[in-house]
């Protein structure tokens, strides 16, 4: 023991071959030693692990154990906003929650890629580690998506883009627009704001009409301003007579400001309708802040069903959809796809409009 002591240099690295060679053992018996100790005998397994000890030696490096097997037992998941929107979006968080316990059923870990503005393309999906991508929300056109599917692992796409032999998990965005508008219409609306988070990359502070989906990179707002016209088709409106806003941020406060603009115009809608519940949110501070009240003077819609959506003042009507069932059936497919399975048909998860108490027919009907 003291030989061995003495034989190790300070700057060198121990390895398996350190250990075996001051016990007279192959590195294949130290191997064992930590990762099948049934191959050993209770006093050899205890001989070789107190060595390790003595040495400075603290088992297999788990990066190389990982790479030798081809994985690294980890998921990286690219996406376009920042590292605190993973954090502080309700639905981002929900998403993230079940992707997360799906990891964790197969003992996988969580890498999490936000994608800046104007990166160079696979600047996040090049250099990861990782066994696999989930690709949250991002444009259609986006470089980081092409060379995440370029790259050769198993990639699953959340909400957009949507392609064509890639696995997809996400709701029909068309007829969730559609309930949602059509509940309006028919409470009797006619002049309605549509609070949007974004058309393009690129935010807008102009409205634009609901007829220039056409240069919208976003899957989502495409499907949903589909869903707006069918909707006002059916009661004789232009899709331009839909004022649409984008906001800033996706948050309350970039709702109100939105909310704000939309309700000095005249004369101002008599419903709002938010692309995500916190847009809707910051909707009910703007209409507290000018004493209108909801749902008499203005009616308030939202998307997406998080936990504040049923706590607010009052009630938000909003069309849910499974969030955490979202990114727990995107963690199992890109798992089933990493154990060597083919990539699964697109997924859409069901959507409940929630009617709640921020929703009802307008001043004048």
């Amino acid at each position: 023991m003291e030989d061995a002591k003495r034989a190790r240099p300070g700057q060198r690295r121990v390895t398996l071959a350190t250990v075996g060679a001051a016990l007279g053992v192959s590195a294949a018996t130290v191997s064992n030693a930590f990762n099948r100790p049934d191959q050993l005998s209770d006093d050899l397994r205890e001989r070789i692990l107190a060595m390790a000890r003595d040495l400075g030696y603290r088992g297999p490096d788990p990066v190389a154990r990982a790479l030798s097997r081809g994985r690294t037992g980890l998921v990286g998941v690219l996406f376009t906003e920042s590292l605190a929107f993973a954090f502080s979006d309700p639905a981002a968080v929900l998403m993230l929650q079940g992707l997360g316990a799906a990891c964790a059923d197969a003992d996988a870990g969580l890498i999490l890629l936000p994608v800046a503005a104007g990166a160079p393309p696979g600047s996040q999906a090049g250099r990861a580690g990782v066994d696999g991508y989930v690709v949250y929300s991002m444009p259609d056109d986006d470089p980081t998506v092409a060379a995440a599917l370029a790259g050769g692992l198993p990639v699953v796409l959340i909400d957009q883009p949507e392609v064509p032999g890639v696995t997809f998990v996400g709701i029909d965005d068309h007829r969730a627009a559609y309930l949602q508008l059509r509940h309006l219409l028919q409470l009797g609306h006619r002049r309605i704001g549509v609070l949007a988070y974004r058309m393009t990359p690129q935010r807008r502070d102009t409205p634009r009409p609901a007829s220039q989906q056409a240069d919208a990179t976003y899957r989502l707002t495409r499907l949903r301003l589909a869903g707006y016209r069918e909707a006002l088709a059916e009661v004789g409106l232009n899709p331009d007579d839909l004022d649409y806003r984008e906001s800033e941020v996706n948050d309350p406060d970039g709702g109100r400001a939105a909310a704000d603009r939309l309700l000095e115009r005249h004369p101002r809608p008599t419903a709002l309708l938010g692309d995500a519940d916190q847009l809707a949110l910051g909707a009910l501070r703007a209409a507290h802040e000018r004493g209108l009240r909801v749902p008499t003077d203005l009616s308030v819609i939202g998307t997406d069903d998080v936990p504040a959506a049923a706590l607010a003042t009052p009630p938000l009507t909003t069309l849910a959809q499974p969030l955490f069932a979202k990114g727990h059936e995107a963690g199992r497919l890109l798992l089933e796809q990493i154990d060597g399975h083919p990539p699964a048909p697109p997924t859409l998860l069901p959507v409940t409009l929630k009617i709640r108490a921020t929703t009802a027919p307008p001043p004048s009907a």
